[in-house]
Formats: C-alpha cells, structure tokens, sequence
C-alpha cells in the first residue's frame, strides 16, 4: 500500500510540475524530416590505423511517433565486407531548445548536441586535442555532397625559436 501512494505521490509532482511540449519536439524534429529515407554513396572513416574507404548505406527513421531519429549505417568495403557500422539518435529537448545527438561505433559512443542548419545540420566533439566538426548541407538537388565536410583543428604544440 505504501508503495501505491508513494507512486501516486510522485505522478501528482511530474504532473504539477509540467511535462514536456510534446507538439514542441515533434515540430522540432520535422526539420530533419530532409533526413528520412535511405541514403547511399562512397564514404571514408578515420581510424586510428588510418582512413578506410567504403561504400556507405545509411538509413534514416523516426520512431517514437516522430519524437526521435534513427539513423543506422553500414559501410562494405570492395570485398562486401562490413568496414564500418554505425548508429545514432537524434531527439529534440523542448526545455533547453537543444537537439540532442548521440553516434555508436566500436563499442564507443559519443553525445553531443547537434545544430540544424538550412538544408542541413552541423555537429561535432572533442577528441582528446582535436576539436572534430561534421557539416552536411543537402544540394539545390536535395543530394548530400560527395562528400559531406568534416574538419579536424588539431592544436599544435609551439617551437621554440632558435
């Protein structure tokens, strides 16, 4: 019994308290709606042993009635070997006005926030001194550029002069 009243106890607070904009997030996230579909092309990861080509096939969901995105990809090198696999989740937070992004790969996985942009999106992270940016703006065509930009600024430790 105990039990019961504490559970009714705390449903009474979240309610008291607001939840969040549900109408809010699903308008948020149809500015990806751009995204949904299946998307192939050639594409390059860069791995600590060094860059792997592959051709890429991603796709891209709403699940969640629309509150978030999927997005699933696999990359076969020329052998149609997986080279390369990855998963993501993009989700809109109403309260802070953020888009919420998080990638999986080889057992590692970062968050991040991620910025929609006109036609297209921006995100990106730290890795270690390396500030990684990913940007993709989708052609008058509506194709993604071969390929999407990527940047890396990497600091670079100051010389003496001699």
């Amino acid at each position: 019994m105990r039990f019961a009243g504490l559970a009714l106890l705390l449903a009474t607070v979240a309610v008291a308290q607001g939840g969040p904009d549900i109408a809010a997030q699903k308008a948020a996230m149809q500015k990806l709606s751009f995204l949904v579909g299946t998307w192939t092309g050639e594409g390059t990861a860069y791995m600590q042993s060094g860059p792997v080509k592959f051709q890429q096939t991603e796709s891209v969901q709403y699940k969640l009635d629309g509150l978030v995105m999927t997005i699933e990809g696999a990359g076969r090198n020329a052998a149609g070997a997986v080279a390369f696999r990855a998963f993501a989740t993009v989700a809109y937070d109403d309260a802070s006005r953020t888009y919420h992004f998080r990638a999986y790969n080889d057992g590692r996985y970062i968050d991040t926030n991620l910025k929609v942009l006109d036609g297209g999106f921006e995100w990106g992270y730290q890795a270690g001194p390396a500030n990684v940016r990913f940007t993709m703006r989708l052609t008058d065509k509506g194709e993604c550029p071969k390929p999407a930009r990527s940047s890396s600024a990497t600091p670079r430790r100051a010389r003496p002069l001699k």
